[in-house]
This record gives structure tokens, C-alpha cells and sequence, in this order.
């Protein structure tokens, strides 16, 4: 009995080392994911005391078997060790995983290890952690000393003021070490390393390290300290910034290395509101003015992106004066990707610049993007047209526009025509229904025949649109004859849309048009030679019977049409038709209430 006990007593950690052993990967990651159960079936004592050591000592493996085995040990593993007391454990394996060379394992090693801290007291901070801290920071090889920047933040507001006074000097050490990678993890946590400090401790240890750091002669350094500067400003008033930061802030914007510019570019915004509206006014607008005139089109792509949340922190006469002549200038740029950044931000200065300021700065502007040889220019511009909608009247804005929207109608890149006719409805709203019959009416029919399906399928929901935009009855005259009049043509794609434009607008459609305009070429389509044309009839029966079935004279209807159509259907000869026949059968029943 007792030899029996023993080996059912050790098998959980026998299984385990067997699978680790294994010569397939996937075979060992499943033990790892397997380990939460292990430890439960050991007990929280015996998962102490031999499952952990078991673990710290395997090490060697596969980069994703570490990766797994770092993340499941940071997935609250101390409640099966004996809860939060015990948690201290879990930082053996930790420490070692903080020191192999795959950085993705030692990344998701120090995550595990900050949130273990987020479980110690006090005094196991001090007694378990801060020594391997200080262990990881001073580590022969330069892993570890990249993976202990990230694990001074968690605990620093846990530790008494001596401790604390350690912490930023074994943090300042890291950020003058002299390999480039440590440095970089340095300048990658020290943004959520000053957020723990007092505003005191930011001025006399956060800004010397942040001055090293952006001093450094490596360009992966410098990139890294933009995101640290901004987090800097947020602790500091004005006055200090003003005094602490701003040579940093000349020198970031006018680097030597672009990749540091274009940090300081896609960042741009963030750093304004953080230093303030005065230091805005007073210095950032000849610094972003700067990164728009950029030589390298990366940085100017960048800059051109936060041009409307910039010029929110400016008066009216100022972008005018400085920021417009460098939209004007980006709108005839070289590069296509900063036309296109320009195209996607440009509306946005419509709301700040008032109808005349936008008619005659933006609106000619517009109109020469709308025109660009690049498809994915003219889209951007398309897609954000609402906001100068707002802005500019619809007169003015169709007599110059409308021209434009037309030839896009017809553009060769099948994205465009999308973004064209995803507009369309907002368009109709604002141009009344004479007009939009006039202009517009032909050219949303012409696209239920277009030769891409994403462009057909969008255009029958813009005709549901504009049937909610202009009423059942001019649905009545302007659409259905047309979509069913499609429904008779020879190549069964028209026939398809046919179906599924029915489908899309019948519930915009009041039951009388449905009866006598759309029930009868339907019900002729059940019988069409192609099953993928069927089984769309029996699809878009379903739909009517549901759109109908809320009154008397609709479930009649639908006893009397939608019923025996689907009842002869559901015996065609294909699959497909009889499944989703009997399926709208089964819909079209229990809305009639009926049963079988």
C-alpha cells in the first residue's frame, strides 16, 4: 500500500519531467501550459518545495518553452503555492528567465516579475526582492541588466527612503552603462520610473538621467528619451520646463538622426499639451513648422498626422499665417505617403478656420488632393469630407465637389468607389432629393452592376440608406422598378444583386410596395437555373417574413406567398437551397405561429 501511495504520490512531477525531456517543442509547451494543474495536484507544499526548484533549473530550452513557462509563472501562480505570502517563490525561475539572451522571454519574465511585486509586503520587497534587483543590475552580462530597468518603478513607493535613495542610483548606473541595449531598456523605463518619483526626486535624479540619456551617441538611445521628456513635463509647471527642458525639447526636433525627429514628429501633440499652452505660442510652433518642412518624408508623414490636434492649441490668425502655407506646400510633397497623411488630417482644420477661412485656403486644396495620382491620397481625403460638410455650405460644396465625386465614382481603384459610395447618403442628406435625382440617382444604380462584389454589396446598402434618407415612396419610384428590373438580365451576377439588394432595403419598405412591386420577380427568381441565386431567394424570405410578420395582414402574406415558395424549395435538388429553405421555413412558421 505504501509503495503504491508513493509512486501515485510523485507522478505528477514524473509526467512533467518526462514531457520537458521531450524532443518535441510542442509536446514540452504543453507541459508548461500544464503546470497550474501540476501544482494543484501536488499541493501548494510540495509545489514549493519540488515543483519550483524543478523549474528553476529548466532553463535550457526552446526561446517559446521559456516564454510560456515566464508567462505562466506571472498568471497569479501564487495561489497554488499558498497565496500571496509565498509569492517570493515564484522570483527563483523569474531571475533566471530575466537572464537569458531571447529578449521577448526576458521581457515577459521582468512582466511577471513586477506583477509578483504588486503581491509582496513591504518587508518581503526588502528581503526577497531588492536583492535580486540589485543581483539583475549588476549582472556580468548584459541581459540581466536590461531586464532589471523595468523592475525599479513596481516597488520603488513600497521601499523606506534609504532603499529609495539605492533604487535611483542603482537606476542612474543603468542609464550610463556602457552597453548601448542597457542603456536603451534605461531610457525605455524611465518615463514609469519618474512618474513614482516626488516632484524633488524628478528635478535633482530624474532630469540628470534623462540629459544623459538624451546626450547619448546612439540614435536607438535618443529615439527612445521623447516619450521620457513628455513624461518629464507632465510632473514639471511651465516656468520649470521652460527653464529644464527646453533646450532639450530645440535639440530633439533639429537631431541629426531622423528616426529621433520622427519620434519627436508622432509625439508632437502629446509634448505640446504637456508643456503647456504659453511655451506653445512662445517656441513649439517654429519647432513643428520644422518637422513639416522636414528633408526625409518620414518625418514630414509624421508631423503632417497631428497637424488638427496641434493647431487646436493655436488662435485662428496664427494657423493661418504659419501653419496653412505648410499644408500648401505637403499638398504638392514629393513623397505620396505625405500627401496621403495630409489627405487624412487636412478637414480637420475646417472646424478651426470658419467658412471663409476654409473656402479659401482648404477648398482648393481639397480639390487638388481629390485629383492626386494616388488612390490612397484621394480616399483619405473622401472619407473625411463630413467635417468640412459642417463647415462650408452644400451649395458651394457640390458645385466645386460635386465634379470631383463624380470622376471618383468611376476610379479604377475599387477602395475609392467604396469610400465614394459610403458618402453618398450624407451627400443625398444635405443636397436635398431634386438635386440628388438629378445628379446622383443614375450613378448609385450603375453600381449594383459593378464587376467587384465589395462595391455591389455596398451599393445595396447605400440604397437602404437612401430609402431612410428620402422616404418609402421615393424608394418606391427612384429604386425598386430599377432593382427589379435587373432581375430579368441574362448574366446572373445582376440577378444575384437583384436578390440581395431586396433583401438589404425590404425592411425600409412598407408592406404594400413589398406586395406589389417585389414578391412576384422574387418568387420568379426561386426557380432560377443557377442554386446560388435560390438559396439567396430562400435568404431573403426569411428576411421578409420577419420585416412582415408584426401585423395581421403581413403574417397573411406570408401564409399565403412566403410559405408554399419555401415549401417548394426546400425539395430542390441542391443542398445548399434546401438547407437554408428549410431553415427561413422554420422562421417564416413561428412568425405565423405556427408549428411543423
Amino acid at each position: 500500500m505504501d509503495q503504491a501511495f508513493n509512486v501515485d504520490d510523485i507522478a505528477p512531477i514524473a509526467v512533467l519531467i518526462d514531457e520537458l525531456r521531450s524532443e518535441e517543442v510542442q509536446l514540452r509547451l504543453n507541459a508548461i501550459h500544464s503546470i497550474p494543474t501540476i501544482a494543484l495536484a501536488l499541493g501548494p507544499d510540495r509545489a514549493r518545495n519540488e515543483l519550483i526548484p524543478f523549474l528553476q533549473d529548466s532553463v535550457d530550452d526552446e526561446d517559446e518553452v521559456l516564454l510560456a513557462l515566464a508567462e505562466e509563472l506571472g498568471r497569479n501562480f501564487e495561489e497554488y503555492i499558498g497565496g500571496p505570502q509565498y509569492a517570493y517563490v515564484l522570483l527563483g525561475p523569474l531571475e533566471n528567465l530575466s537572464a537569458v539572451e531571447e529578449t521577448l522571454v526576458r521581457d515577459k519574465a521582468a512582466e511577471s516579475i513586477a506583477k509578483i511585486a504588486g503581491v509582496l509586503s513591504p518587508l518581503q520587497v526588502e528581503e526577497y526582492y531588492i536583492p535580486l534587483l540589485k543581483r539583475l543590475s549588476q549582472g556580468e552580462w548584459f541581459t540581466s541588466r536590461t531586464s532589471s530597468a523595468a523592475l525599479y518603478a513596481p516597488v520603488y513607493q513600497k521601499v523606506s527612503p534609504a532603499l529609495q535613495e539605492q533604487l535611483r542610483k542603482g537606476f542612474a548606473a543603468l542609464g550610463a552603462d556602457h552597453t548601448p541595449m542597457v542603456r536603451r531598456a534605461a531610457a525605455r523605463s524611465l518615463g514609469g520610473f519618474v512618474k513614482t518619483l516626488s516632484k524633488q526626486h524628478v528635478l535633482t535624479d530624474g532630469l540628470p538621467i534623462y540629459r544623459r540619456l538624451h546626450g547619448d551617441d546612439q540614435d536607438s538611445v535618443r529615439l527612445l528619451t521623447v516619450e521620457d521628456l513628455i513624461t518629464i513635463a507632465q510632473q514639471l509647471t511651465p516656468q520649470e520646463i521652460k527653464e529644464q527642458l527646453l533646450k532639450q525639447i530645440r535639440v530633439t526636433v533639429s537631431d541629426k538622426s531622423w528616426r529621433v525627429r520622427y519620434m519627436a514628429a508622432t509625439h508632437f501633440n502629446e509634448l505640446a499639451e504637456a508643456v503647456g499652452v504659453e511655451l506653445v505660442r512662445e517656441e513649439l510652433i517654429g519647432q513643428y513648422v520644422q518637422l513639416l518642412k522636414d528633408n526625409e518624408a518620414e518625418v514630414r508623414t509624421a508631423a503632417a498626422g497631428q497637424i488638427p490636434g496641434f493647431s487646436k492649441l493655436l488662435d485662428r490668425e496664427v494657423i493661418l499665417a504659419r501653419i496653412i502655407p505648410c499644408v500648401r506646400d505637403l499638398s504638392h510633397d514629393t513623397s505620396q505617403h505625405v500627401r496621403a497623411a495630409l489627405a487624412n488630417q487636412i478637414s480637420g482644420l475646417a472646424p478651426l478656420l470658419g467658412r471663409e477661412a476654409t473656402v479659401e485656403n482648404l477648398l482648393p486644396l481639397f480639390l487638388h488632393l481629390l485629383k492626386d495620382e494616388f488612390p490612397e491620397v484621394r480616399l483619405n481625403v473622401i472619407s473625411k469630407l463630413q467635417t468640412v460638410n459642417g463647415v462650408i455650405d452644400i451649395e458651394l460644396l457640390s458645385g466645386s465637389l460635386l465634379p470631383a465625386i463624380l470622376e471618383l465614382a468611376e476610379d479604377k481603384s475599387w477602395r475609392v468607389r467604396q469610400a465614394i459610395i459610403e458618402y453618398i447618403p450624407l451627400l443625398a442628406t444635405q443636397l436635398g432629393k431634386p438635386f440628388f435625382d438629378e445628379q446622383l440617382g443614375n450613378l448609385c444604380m450603375s453600381w449594383l452592376g459593378d464587376t467587384v462584389f465589395s462595391i455591389r454589396e455596398a451599393a445595396t446598402i447605400n440604397l437602404k440608406k437612401l430609402t431612410e434618407v428620402f422616404g418609402v415612396e421615393w424608394a418606391r419610384v427612384a429604386i425598386v422598378p430599377k432593382v427589379m428590373g435587373m432581375g430579368q438580365h441574362p448574366n446572373y451576377l445582376y440577378r444575384m444583386t437583384t436578390v440581395q439588394a431586396i433583401a438589404t432595403i425590404s425592411p425600409s419598405l412598407t408592406l404594400p410596395i413589398i406586395q406589389s412591386e417585389i414578391i412576384g420577380p422574387l418568387l420568379q427568381l426561386a426557380a432560377d437555373p443557377i442554386p446560388n441565386i435560390r438559396f439567396n431567394v430562400s435568404k431573403a424570405l426569411e428576411i421578409l417574413a420577419t420585416t412582415c410578420g408584426s401585423t395581421a395582414e403581413g403574417r397573411e402574406f406570408i401564409q399565403q406567398k412566403v410559405v408554399p415558395a419555401l415549401e417548394q424549395q426546400k425539395n430542390d435538388v441542391d443542398a445548399d437551397v434546401r438547407y437554408f429553405s428549410v431553415r427561413a421555413l422554420q422562421k417564416a412558421l413561428s412568425v405565423i405561429g405556427m408549428s411543423g
